[in-house]
């Protein structure tokens, strides 16, 4: 499955996007990256075994937190979209 990553995951990660091989739901597939990626990036993505309030997750272009979160089933053809919560504006 491709996994996209946006604004300042792409420094952690060194990567635009990547293939990832079939991972059943959203926490493992999260938990293979983070084995991909190190530490610094299992921070920004999960505080203890939830995801964190620091990121994102699109699932074909849906929110997980309007999914089954964590535990959202994945596909093989599906498209995943990481971005980093930014704050600010007026």
């Amino acid at each position: 499955m491709k996994v996209k990553l946006f604004a300042y995951l792409r420094d952690y990660t060194g990567v635009k996007e990547i293939e990832v091989g079939h991972c059943r739901t959203v926490r493992q597939l999260l938990k293979e990256l983070c084995g991909i990626f190190g530490k610094k990036f299992a921070r920004e993505v999960f505080d203890g075994e939830n995801l964190s309030g620091r990121v994102i997750v699109l699932v074909n272009g849906m929110n997980i937190l309007h999914l089954e979160n964590l535990d959202t089933e994945l596909k093989e053809d599906d498209e995943i979209s990481l971005f980093p919560v930014v704050a600010g504006g007026r």
